[in-house]
């Protein structure tokens, strides 16, 4: 009998192994009173019998009501159909990598199938939590009774578990933590209920599925595929043999079987996990003997929302998708430029706030932190790798030292020497008090004579010294200059056909200064204006191979005061030159002659239609540039001249699909047709001149680029801001570097101009992507130009410069 009550577990025939017993005892009473000359049973077989029937009408209407939600909570069908899970958004590159997830806290949990993770997983999982998984039908009555046997009445831990896998799923989905052991025992026959539920609704795999993507393995691995990524670098359907039984073994108490802190103990476990797996014969001795003989081994990479590649485009997008309908009151009074903005891209652009224009069947908007959604970005994660490592050499590995090295010893330092004392004390002042040590100290309600000796009083902490966080101490006020020492950067590569941005780079190190300098800062961007002028006067009817005079014009304001831009070389001084050469040479004295022929005005237009929304004034000197402007605005700009005068805008992600693969917004394209295509041609001839024989040559000789490109260096008063945007028949990028205040700058023009502090950033980045032939971009690509328009515009019969005085690194300053 024991025999046949070990091979049996449904409930019917636990309730005949219960009328078995009675039936037998029943049956011994009856005999033992005939025996003694009795009349009938004994008095407490009846009373057994009583109390039997009175215990199985309890089970059977306690049941009942649980099933019917009287008792506790019970999910319908629709919810357990579809359970409420927080399921983390990915982001994918356009070559296929996953470069980001968007979640809440500690709810990095992605979604994966049965058919994706590994059958070691599985049957680890099956022999260690569930042996009689693919039997029962949600509960084990043997395992139960057996566990109330040995472990609650003989106390015996090591007999197992009654809960099965899918019981399991139940508590993870729908129990909320018990404060109590009574309260515990009261979820469990709820469990039950919901157990046998779950498995009338799905199949075993889909349940196996279930449990594997809502398990919690600790340090925000939360569900199997981040698991599987976040302690050994790898995907569910590639976890081998002894990392499957580690992370099963995780399962019975993730905080006790932490391999991070309790590694021993964890290898301990995952040898218990091995041996149920042989002894269910899902492994061989030999197998478990081999695996159980090698150590623990992780390759741990921490997840938080900011880990991945491109983090400053990842930040970039979860901010515009979770955009709410601007409304004026949000804005501060000097935010009028930004609400405008703002306001048109809801309007125009779908991808801004498509959170709140979207929404799911149940009419609730979607949440990119809770909805497991896929988004197909642009990004390609090659060239993405290539930027960043492009930024890394130029910034952190060379122009960084060499700013050390200028401000050395300097009392006025990080600042430029032209700044007085006082003026370095006031940026000081306005960056204490936006500092959020400042702000805090503020809601304590603390004085500002307190403010300032805290300020002023050596503390220990731990700042950045450009490639990791390092213990110090020093005072708050010293942390904050220490800062400041460090520049920022922006850079961006787009498709100039379909806007497909390919790498987005908005810093040297997201970590530490967060600052967005693609989209979300503006700078002044020089003489990377001039091609818009230059557009401007070939709509006009002019032609590159126009001559001018060279002299320096005078302006009379109508103030009474007068305007005579300077240049920044005295080249051909007084002569007649090509408008394609004063382009080449960066030269001022051409771009005022232009704009007084044409006039401010037309320049402000032009530049709007260009996709530059910032606030321009249309004053004389906006030809030289100080109108602050963003990357994205001045690459996206850009993108006129290759594409035959029509202009794309900037495009961040293809699609949009559901944790089912259900596509839910795609995305095309939009294009602005803005100058002819003749005007186009034009354009792309003076800019192959500025590489050529000009402001750009160092392209050539110094990073030994042959094929065809077009660009224009930029540098504002004092050095501030360096610029290159640069132009190849595919592709478009542009890179700033600049301090983080205006004030902040190399006092030297040879490394201070746009040509030494972010041309290369542009020619790293190229170099690398002409070297990768998986991408498919090649330096023997040509524009798409007639040949006869590109010889007709070369001016070569005109031509009044050597060759000797152009192929020079041109240590002069482009502008001012």
């Amino acid at each position: 009998m024991c025999d046949y009550l070990c091979e049996k577990s449904d409930f019917t025939d636990i309730f005949s192994y219960f009328c078995m017993i009675i039936a037998i005892l029943y049956m011994e009473s009856k005999t033992r009173k005939k025996n003694e000359g009795g009349r009938g049973p004994l008095t407490w077989v009846k009373v057994l019998w009583i109390l039997f029937g009175a215990a199985v009408c309890a089970v059977v209407l306690m049941f009942t009501l649980i099933s019917y939600g009287v008792i506790g909570y019970i999910p319908d069908i629709e919810e357990l159909l579809n359970p409420k899970n927080k399921y983390a958004t990915e982001l994918y590159s356009c070559d296929g990598q996953q470069i980001g997830r968007f979640f809440y806290g500690q709810d990095n949990r992605v979604a994966v199938s049965y058919n994706h993770i590994s059958p070691y997983m599985v049957n680890a999982l099956v022999a260690t939590e569930d042996a009689r998984f693919f039997e029962h039908s949600g509960v084990d009555l043997k395992a139960l009774f057996r566990s109330i046997i040995f472990r609650g009445l003989l106390r015996q831990k090591s007999a197992g578990g009654g809960s099965t896998i899918t019981q399991q799923l139940a508590k993870q989905l729908y129990s909320p933590t018990a404060e109590s052991m009574f309260q515990r025992a009261l979820q469990k026959p709820i469990e039950w209920v919901i157990a046998a539920k779950l498995e009338k609704y799905y199949t075993k795999e889909e349940i196996i599925a279930m449990y594997l993507n809502q398990f919690d393995f600790l340090n925000n691995a939360v569900g199997i595929k981040s698991a599987a990524q976040v302690y050994f670098n790898t995907t569910p359907d590639k976890l081998n043999l002894e990392q499957s039984a580690m992370l099963v073994g995780m399962c019975k108490n993730p905080s006790y079987y932490n391999p991070n802190r309790f590694s021993e103990r964890t290898e301990q476990r995952r040898n218990t996990v091995l041996n149920q797996m042989e002894k269910y014969d899902y492994i061989t001795e030999a197998v478990c003997d081999s695996v159980k003989a090698i150590p623990l081994q992780l390759d741990f990479n921490r997840l938080d929302h900011r880990s991945g590649a491109a983090p400053y485009f990842r930040e970039h997008l979860r901010m515009m998708m979770t955009a709410k309908k601007p409304q004026r009151s949000n804005y501060a009074d000097w935010q009028k430029q930004k609400y405008k903005e703002d306001s048109l891209a809801w309007r125009d652009n779908p991808l801004y706030g498509w959170c709140n224009k979207n929404f799911k069947p149940d009419g609730t908007p979607y949440n990119i932190y809770t909805d497991g959604l896929r988004i197909y970005t642009t990004i390609d994660s090659r060239m993405q790798r290539y930027a960043e490592e492009a930024v890394e050499e130029h910034i952190t590995n060379d122009l960084q030292k060499a700013f050390f090295k200028e401000k050395k010893g300097k009392s006025y330092a990080p600042f430029s020497s032209e700044l007085t004392p006082e003026e370095v004390d006031a940026v000081m002042e306005r960056s204490k008090r936006q500092s959020e040590r400042y702000i805090k100290h503020r809601r304590a309600k603390l004085s500002q004579q307190e403010i300032d000796k805290l300020f002023n009083t050596p503390t220990s902490m731990r700042v950045f010294n450009g490639r990791e966080m390092v213990d110090t101490t020093m005072t708050p006020m010293d942390s904050i200059r220490w800062d400041k020492f460090f520049l920022r950067c922006g850079f961006m590569s787009i498709d100039p056909y379909n806007g497909h941005v390919k790498a987005y780079v908005g810093g040297p190190n997201f970590t530490q200064f967060q600052y967005d300098m693609v989209n979300v800062g503006k700078r002044q961007v020089g003489s990377t204006i001039k091609p818009f002028l230059y557009t401007l006067a070939m709509e006009a009817g002019m032609d590159p191979c126009d001559e001018v005079p060279n002299v320096q014009p005078t302006f009379y304001l109508g103030d009474g005061e007068t305007w005579s831009p300077r240049n920044g070389s005295d080249k051909r001084v007084g002569e007649m030159v090509t408008l394609r050469w004063a382009l080449s040479q960066s030269n001022n004295w051409i771009s005022a002659y232009l704009i007084r022929e044409l006039n401010p005005q037309s320049l402000v237009k032009l530049m709007h239609s260009f996709g530059i929304q910032s606030d321009l004034d249309a004053v004389y000197s906006l030809c030289l540039g100080p109108a602050e402007v963003s990357v994205k605005e001045m690459v996206d700009a850009y993108t006129t001249f290759v594409n035959k005068g029509i202009r794309v805008d900037p495009m961040y992600v293809t699609r949009i699909e559901d944790n089912k693969g259900n596509v839910l917004a795609t995305f095309t394209p939009q294009m602005h047709e803005i100058i002819s295509q003749e005007t186009s041609y034009k354009m792309l001839s003076m800019l192959q001149a500025v590489v050529n024989e000009g402001t750009g040559v160092r392209l050539r000789f110094r990073y030994d680029f042959r094929g065809q490109i077009g660009g224009k260096t930029g540098t504002t008063q004092n050095n501030s801001d360096g610029w290159f945007i640069g132009v190849t028949p595919q592709l478009v990028s542009g890179a700033w570097v600049g301090g983080e205040d205006r004030s902040i700058h190399f006092d030297s023009m040879a490394e201070g101009q746009g040509a030494s502090m972010a041309l290369p950033i542009w020619a790293l980045y190229m170099k690398k992507v002409y070297a990768d032939p998986t991408l498919g971009y090649s330096d023997d690509t040509a524009f798409d130009i007639p040949v006869e328009t590109l010889s007709r515009y070369s001016c070569k019969t005109r031509k009044a410069t050597t060759t000797k005085e152009t192929n020079s690194d041109q240590i002069f300053g482009d502008e001012f």
